[in-house]
């Protein structure tokens, strides 16, 4: 364990960390930078390595550690772990590894999808390194004993999304070969356990329909960050729109057209590369 190092805020201004294996993540920051809009925001997508799901513990984890090293080195006072894959390999290691840091990561979204599913009978979306971690088993084993579980690995989807694809024939194959055996077991409630599906949620629509509730815990975890941020302290006193920085392991370029894609926006990407 590192020493309790202490991160200064300079003129009041905070920093909100935000990372992933790719773009899924953007999602988080979307909605990050509209709720809580007067906080800076550096985001850091792992395009060298991504997809996460099919990577080891022992590798995300490695990567995990030095992108919070990064995210620190850039005076981030609180970090969102905007992976799923992430949250549940390495944030147990990375809270222990820097303690001076809060850090809010991503839980699959089963608790509240049990409580608003009438038939009990739910869909779960998540890569296979979520679906094997302890995260997702323990919050299986504390919130869903009278819930019935049908899970899909959704193979290629991040992939598609990771190149802007949203729309496409493949794209809609994927859906369809995880979603129609679900809807044949009669599920009401999906739960989207990567941060990469909520750009797909249109697509998923199509399939489903409006009767199956699609549960994105987005709005969750950003509620949580604020009060994280009230309860150590980060209250930015300065009001204006906060800034936000971009960086990536991969190509610059190709993030920049997807952010524009995804986000309608035009951002300058940075590249940092990490081990």
């Amino acid at each position: 364990m590192e020493d309790d190092i202490q991160i200064e805020t300079e003129n009041n201004q905070i920093n909100i960390g935000v990372f992933d294996s790719g773009i899924g993540g953007l999602w988080i920051l979307k909605y990050l930078r509209e709720k809580l809009p007067e906080y800076n925001y550096i985001f850091f997508g792992d395009q060298a390595h991504v997809p996460y799901g099919a990577r080891t513990k022992e590798e995300i984890i490695k990567f995990s550690e030095e992108i919070t090293k990064f995210l620190i080195d850039k005076d981030c006072q609180l970090i969102v772990v905007a992976c799923n894959t992430a949250s549940g390999a390495s944030l147990k290691y990375l809270r222990e590894k820097f303690p001076y840091i809060p850090f809010v990561g991503m839980e699959p979204a089963v608790k509240p999808a049990v409580e608003s599913s009438d038939s009990g009978r739910i869909g779960v979306l998540a890569t296979p390194a979520t679906f094997e971690g302890e995260l997702y088993s323990s919050v299986v084993e504390r919130f869903a004993h009278d819930a019935e579980l049908f899970e899909s690995t959704c193979v290629g989807l991040v992939e598609q999304i990771e190149k802007g694809d949203l729309d496409s024939e493949k794209t809609l194959n994927i859906l369809e070969k995880a979603l129609r055996p679900m809807m044949d077991k009669n599920i009401d409630t999906i739960v989207l356990g990567c941060t990469h599906y909520p750009f797909v949620i249109p697509r998923r629509k199509e399939i489903v329909g409006e009767k199956v509730h699609v549960i994105d815990p987005t709005p969750a975890i950003v509620k949580h960050v604020g009060r994280i941020l009230d309860e150590s302290g980060l209250i930015n006193e300065v009001t204006d729109q906060g800034t936000t920085e971009i960086y990536t392991s991969g190509n610059p370029a190709e993030v920049e057209a997807i952010i524009l894609k995804l986000l309608g926006e035009t951002i300058k990407v940075k590249k940092h590369e990490i081990n």
